[in-house]
């Protein structure tokens, strides 16, 4: 009952905050009411604007820091949950800081980011950052997979399909997986998936049974620190000559760690070493540059990891 009512109860809180531009209340009656219908972006402008119209509103801070939360920016929500008494707050201040520590980008943060993102991503991405990814994937898996076609392939991180694009004229079945339920409408436009689901794909991977000959994962784990879920879930979801292809953004030395841009960087010591434990052998890393950033290369690496026969 109450999501019939969702449209009609938009429709009548933006309307009363229209009328009266200058009520702190009802800007947080409407920003509250697109949070609901999952409008988060313009949700969080509009609780912004209630607090601009009265600073010392408790009640729109805390739906801000609430909203900030969702969208999975644990420093904007500490910020708002700041200047309110920390009792009244205090599970939502100990989640921020969860997430803060946590050795993944939040979910949350990575929909908001796509879904904003979605309408020009091919143009911002291509034009402006020089992104090759898909096309580095491809002539690594010309090299390690040399002859072979009629794959089943899963692309983890699709986005709007540009790495499928690269690939759909080796599959025999093609599916994608994106956050971004925006970014999965752009990539259906394209006519070439079999499939397309709105997950995470770390979730993906530990869901579904169907075995892959190739799963690609094109500047997607930047946004993962730790990959061990997504390497033992890839291991399960492969078939046993299969290959798992992938880019990371490098870290020099070991381990994983958090970047200044909020993307992880991943060492070529711990990509080898989480390999080996989950099964499988290095067919093929290269250094790459799969983006620019600041008209800067990124240094980043391309992988290759086959199963064996």
């Amino acid at each position: 009952m109450a999501n019939a009512r969702l449209p009609h109860d938009l429709e009548s809180a933006r309307e009363a905050a229209s009328l009266r531009p200058n009520s702190a209340p009802l800007a947080l009656a409407y920003g509250e009411a697109l949070l609901s219908a999952g409008r988060l972006p313009e949700a969080i402008a509009e609780l912004q604007r209630a607090l601009r119209l009265d600073y010392t509103f408790a009640d729109a801070r805390s739906a801000l820091g609430c909203a900030w939360l969702e969208a999975g920016e644990p420093d904007k929500a500490l910020e708002a949950f700041s200047h309110l008494e920390e009792e009244d707050v205090a599970p939502k201040i100990a989640e921020a800081r969860a997430m803060k520590a946590a050795p993944r980008s939040d979910a949350g943060y990575v929909r908001h980011l796509f879904d904003q993102f979605s309408a020009d991503y091919d143009t911002r991405m291509i034009g402006q950052l020089t992104y090759r990814a898909p096309q580095i994937l491809r002539e690594l898996a010309d090299l390690v997979m040399a002859g072979r076609d009629g794959l089943s392939i899963l692309d983890l991180g699709c986005g709007t399909g540009l790495s499928g694009a690269a690939f759909a004229d080796l599959a025999c079945r093609l599916d994608g997986v994106d956050l971004s339920p925006a970014m999965i409408e752009k990539a259906r436009a394209r006519n070439i998936y079999d499939t397309l689901s709105v997950a995470d794909i770390e979730a993906h991977l530990a869901s579904g049974d169907t075995r892959y000959d190739l799963i690609l994962v094109a500047d997607t784990l930047v946004y993962l620190g730790d990959l061990e879920t997504v390497f033992s879930g890839a291991a399960r979801r492969i078939q046993s000559d299969g290959v798992f292809l992938f880019t990371v953004e490098r870290k020099e030395g070991e381990g994983f760690e958090l970047g200044p841009k909020r993307r992880w960087r991943h060492s070529e010591s711990y990509l080898r070493d989480l390999a080996a434990r989950n099964g499988f052998d290095v067919a093929g890393l290269v250094a790459c540059a799969p983006r620019r950033e600041a008209n800067l290369p990124v240094d980043g690496l391309a992988v290759a990891l086959s199963r064996g026969v």
